[in-house]
């Protein structure tokens, strides 16, 4: 799978559809891994003309991780969504 970066992070994520469709960004929950968003239905929305990312999230799945004690803040995670 691809990895997107936001300065030194590294952002694991998975397409579906067509770069040209509109796109919905699929965000799973503190913890949660990008798979909790099954592909059969990250697949369906594609179908319907969708382009579909989802993506593990600083600290979780593939993405970046960090040491005990590092600080992120919630305008880093946005940033790395953008």
């Amino acid at each position: 799978m691809p990895k997107a970066a936001n300065g030194a992070v590294g952002i694991e994520y998975e397409s579906f559809g067509q770069d040209g469709d509109p796109a919905v960004l699929l965000i799973c929950g503190l913890g949660s891994q990008m798979t909790r968003w099954p592909e059969a239905f990250c697949e369906r929305l594609a179908g319907h003309g969708y382009r579909v990312l989802r993506f593990d999230n600083r600290d979780t799945g593939l993405s970046t991780w960090f040491a005990d004690g590092d600080r992120y803040t919630l305008s880093d995670m946005a940033a790395d969504a953008m």
